[in-house]
């Protein structure tokens, strides 16, 4: 019989890009789970209050799994049971708060790794967070959407993420539990940026042939994350961005001049249309203007880098 740890935990399923960068604002108060698909990536997470855990949420049946944890009592206590049931065993130690980070898999109308991780869940948790996207809302012509704006999904990614939403609410409900849905527009950071593509010189649609689309800086969706976490009237959908939408194009070329690259050449649409490949073309035909109030005045977020070229001049200088 171990003690009851003194620290709450928290489990970050799919502990990439940003995960990561939340670990160590997380770690100084909650004891950490952080989940990852594979075991090499579960073995470069572990240090002094940090568990990772390796599960494959693609495996229908024969789910792989492994806990590593540098405290051996924590290892032990989550082993005993983990494999048929998430959290089955924890009893009061159980998650005060499931951060969901992994995004759905490449095909179909649903998000099947949240349906398998839901499935596999035991004690629910107090707290619910989950990522999603602003492309839920598909094109809106570059006119301003907001979270009462209705969900009109245009791609097979974007389905599956309006699945995801309501498979979380409808689960949340029935078990009593706080949801917090951040849609997030396009990620940017360290590591996050196109500076391979303008070294190669790919084109970028001309400026009068681009729509409008929204960033959000890696460490601003870090900031989002941990407000839903601790603010307990946080419920619901907000939106992610820094509240400055603009061209791909544009992006870009701020993203060139920062960084001392060339300007990238700027094709027509029809161009375009003939070179590009299909996932980058249906980003480019989606154009809208995303409202970020609600993150700002509701869940209380204090935006780093509203300003976009900050954003971009602390990405560059920061290693990967």
């Amino acid at each position: 019989m171990h003690d009851v740890q003194a620290r709450p935990s928290i489990l970050i399923a799919g502990c990439g890009y940003v995960g990561r960068r939340l670990l160590p604002r997380l770690e100084t108060d909650y004891d950490v789970i952080a989940m990852v698909r594979s075991p090499a990536s579960a073995a470069s997470l572990v240090r002094p209050g940090i568990h990772a855990l390796a599960l494959d949420l693609d495996r229908e049946h024969a789910v792989e799994q492994q806990v590593l944890s540098l405290d051996p009592q924590p290892s032990q206590r989550l082993d005993d049971g983990f494999g048929q049931n998430l959290g089955g065993e924890w009893g009061p130690e159980a998650p005060v708060a499931i951060l969901y980070l992994v995004p759905p898999q490449r095909q179909g109308e649903s998000d099947l790794r949240l349906d398998r991780f839901l499935q596999r869940l035991g004690t629910p948790p107090q707290c619910f967070v989950y990522v999603s996207t602003t492309g839920v809302y598909g094109d809106a012509r570059g006119e301003l959407v907001n979270e009462s704006t209705p969900v009109q999904p245009r791609s097979e990614r974007s389905r599956r993420r309006v699945s995801a939403e309501e498979m979380i609410r409808v689960w949340c409900h029935e078990r009593h539990v706080r949801r917090v849905v951040l849609r997030a527009c396009g990620i940017y950071g360290p590591g996050r940026l196109p500076l391979d593509a303008l070294r190669r010189g790919e084109p970028v649609v001309r400026e009068q042939d681009s729509g409008i689309s929204n960033r959000i800086h890696v460490d601003d969706l870090a900031e989002a994350c941990l407000a839903a976490l601790s603010n307990r009237e946080a419920r619901g959908i907000y939106n992610v961005s820094d509240g400055h939408p603009l061209s791909s194009s544009a992006f870009y070329l701020k993203v060139a001049r920062l960084s001392g690259l060339p300007d990238p050449p700027r094709v027509p649409m029809d161009e375009a249309q003939l070179t590009f490949t299909p996932e980058r073309l249906s980003f480019l035909a989606e154009s809208r203007r995303v409202c970020n109030r609600r993150m700002l005045t509701h869940l209380g977020v204090k935006l780093k880098y509203a300003d976009l070229d900050d954003g971009i001049r602390a990405s560059l200088q920061e290693k990967p």
